[in-house]
């Protein structure tokens, strides 16, 4: 590789709104994430709503749908 090109490649963390924390290394930093293998519906079984611009409660309260 020639050198002073290439960007600076570093530690990083992954951080997920769950609480999981993944190190790696990467160019760009830290890095935050909504949704990791940890809390995904795929790997984990479980269903899990993802909204992050209102959508799910905009559709209950039109339709009149309770939890």
């Amino acid at each position: 590789m020639k050198k002073g090109i290439h960007p600076e490649y570093k530690p990083a963390k992954i951080i997920c709104a769950c609480g999981n924390v993944i190190e790696t290394r990467t160019t760009v930093g830290d890095i935050h994430v909504a949704v990791c293998s940890a809390c995904h519906p795929f790997y984990t079984g479980k269903q899990k709503i993802v909204d992050s611009a209102g959508r799910v409660e905009k559709f209950k309260k039109k339709y009149g749908l309770k939890d």
